[in-house]
């Protein structure tokens, strides 16, 4: 994906974050109202184009983790639909430009997970009251 035009969401507000993040090498955007952030690129499960947004993150280990709350939207977030069709995804964390595998967690790590992502951004708490689908927890794995 590295050497294809990436397309960024069109989320005005999420575009200029990702454009910031980008620009300064994650120096700006890194940290986003006080938690910390990353830039996810997908692969679009219709049209095959690498696609970013900017999402924050926890971590477990190794991994990183996010949540596809998208505000408590009634559907999932595209990027989330994006990785369930191909788990192959890129991260910028920072500086550092990463590969990863990403998957849904199980019940289990989702329990625990969600309290720690819950800490990082109690808003997350809130969505997934607004909403009838359960939130689903991403744990992305360097490879």
């Amino acid at each position: 994906m590295a050497s294809e035009e990436v397309v960024d969401s069109p989320t005005g507000w999420v575009a200029k974050h990702i454009k910031e993040y980008v620009e300064t090498g994650g120096e700006k955007g890194h940290t986003w109202q006080g938690v910390p952030t990353l830039l996810l690129t997908t692969r679009g499960r219709k049209t095959g184009k690498p696609r970013r947004t900017a999402l924050i993150y926890g971590r477990s280990g190794d991994s990183y983790v996010v949540v596809a709350s998208i505000g408590g939207a009634p559907k999932h977030p595209k990027w989330y639909l994006n990785l369930v069709a191909n788990p192959d995804v890129e991260l910028q964390v920072g500086p550092d430009l990463k590969s990863g595998r990403a998957r849904t967690a199980d019940p289990d790590e989702r329990a625990r997970l969600w309290s720690v992502m819950a800490q990082i951004w109690p808003q997350y708490d809130r969505y997934q009251e607004k909403t009838d689908r359960q939130i689903p927890i991403v744990i992305i794995e360097p490879v």
